[in-house]
This record gives structure tokens, sequence and C-alpha cells, in this order.
């Protein structure tokens, strides 16, 4: 499941949603991404997101279904808030169910990293006299190059 939102989100109540019914679920492994109140040497008063939301929409079911094909899955959830959010808010949540832990730590990892460099969502950031576009980090390339393989993780 898919949801791109305003909203904050709750993760226990997202995780027993997920969970609720199905006794073939043996882990959830969940990733819950905050903003920070520095970014390298400067500090960060708010962070505001951006995207238009079809085409964000549509990348993140890509990067879903990529990780259902690779993992047996039983469940996955990315929430995904936009807008402005201040230092501590939740950014971003991954869980993933499925009935063995290993395939949910993967799935989990597989996941942020796609969207860290694959999900269509422009981030500006508040140092309180400034404004700047977050630029796109080669650190988090590099974590995406182990999962790739053939066309379908392009």
């Amino acid at each position: 499941m898919i949801r791109v939102q305003r909203e904050k989100f709750d993760l226990g109540a997202e995780v027993a949603r997920m969970t609720e019914g199905n006794h073939g679920i043996g882990g959830v492994c969940a990733f819950v991404g905050l903003v920070r109140d520095v970014a390298g040497d400067q500090p960060v008063a708010a962070m505001t997101l951006e995207h238009y939301p079809a085409m964000t929409e549509k990348a993140l079911a890509a990067i879903e279904a990529e990780a259902r094909g690779r993992w047996p899955l039983e469940d996955s959830l990315i929430i995904h808030r936009y807008g402005r959010l201040e230092p501590g808010d939740a950014i971003v949540l991954v869980a993933v169910a499925s009935a063995h832990r290993q395939a949910a730590f993967e799935a989990c990892q597989f996941l942020i990293d796609w969207l860290k460099t694959k999900a269509p969502f422009w981030k500006r950031e508040d140092t309180g006299d400034e404004t700047r576009w977050v630029e796109a980090r080669a650190s988090d390339d590099h974590a995406t190059r182990r999962w790739r393989r053939g066309k379908a993780a392009e």
C-alpha cells in the first residue's frame, strides 16, 4: 500500500493494521525517517517536501512492486509525507511483513534505499536565514548499487 500525505502517521497503528488477522506473518520490519535539525554544518529549522501526486504515486508503486517481486512479502506499506516538516517530524514510513525475518529486513532496506534515489520528491531546507534545495547525495546512489540487477531495478 502506498500513501502520500501531509498528516502525521502512527507507527503502532499502521503495523497493527498491516498484521491484523494474518497469522502467516513471522516478522515485520519498519523504518521511520525523521527530519534532523542539521544538514552538514548548517542548522535546519524546517524542511518542505514538494511532489507531483500522479508522478509520485506511480514511482512509489513501481518501487513497491519491485520489492514484492524480489521477496516473499505478506504485505508492505510506504507512507511518505509532504509539506512543511520540522526537526523531529516523521517524513517516511516503510514497513514490510513476511513469513521470515530475512526477507522483511532486506525488503525494508531495499525500499528505503530506492525511495531515497528514485522517489520524485523535491526537498527544500530552511535554515532560518535562507532556503536551499537539497541536492542528491552520492552516498544514497552508492547504497542503491547493491540492489541493481537488470532493467527492472533501473
